[in-house]
């Protein structure tokens, strides 16, 4: 790779990074990824999870568990559940963390998992 071709792709990849930082506009994707204590728990969690979607704010919800997808080094597999909830404002996203279904939620199922990994990400 040319210097030149390194510049461009650092100029383009620090541009991508400035725009994004600290952004407030734009729909919210909440991208969450749990794992387990015990896999044989995943149909309550799943359960648990699509009782979300009562949350008005929520304006896509999709649950989903690993896809059985060409295995590559950059595709990570290994949690057992995930959600991808969608919503309109940053604003939104944090009525859906006080909301009393989410909080009833994590109550009831927040002992089923090992770990939890959140990606939120804005639109630019």
């Amino acid at each position: 790779m040319g210097l030149l071709t390194v510049i461009g792709l650092a100029t383009v990849a620090g541009r991508a990074t400035a725009a994004g930082r600290g952004a407030t506009k734009g729909k919210v994707v909440h991208h969450v990824f749990f794992w387990l204590k015990d896999p044989a728990t995943a149909p309550k969690l799943i359960a648990g999870l699509k009782t979300l979607r009562d949350i008005p704010v929520i304006r896509e919800l999709r649950v989903g568990v690993p896809a059985d997808t060409e295995k590559r080094s950059v595709v990570d597999g290994s949690y057992h559940v995930s959600e991808l909830m969608i919503f309109d404002t940053v604003e939104d996203q944090a009525r859906y963390q006080d909301h009393p279904i989410h909080q009833r939620f994590v109550a009831t199922c927040g002992d089923l998992w090992e770990k939890v990994v959140v990606y939120d990400s804005i639109d630019v």
